[in-house]
């Protein structure tokens, strides 16, 4: 996250009003649409079913949106 400038309580503001989502090409993982400011970004998450957790791999800024 720091690698990105943001931190995990802004990570939580962009989750909670994510703008769609769908599968990823990983098996078992998602692709969570959100904005951070006005630019697109992606933040590709896996459930963590044993722990009801949502674990978070990376998140990054769509280019050329």
């Amino acid at each position: 996250m720091t690698d990105r400038s943001f931190n995990e309580v802004e990570l939580r503001r962009m989750l909670e009003h994510a703008r769609g989502y769908r599968e990823d090409i990983v098996e078992g993982r998602w692709i969570i649409e959100v904005r951070r400011g006005r630019a697109a970004w992606e933040v590709i998450v896996e459930p963590e079913r044993a722990t009801e957790s949502l674990v978070v791999v990376t998140a990054y800024p769509v280019e050329g949106a």
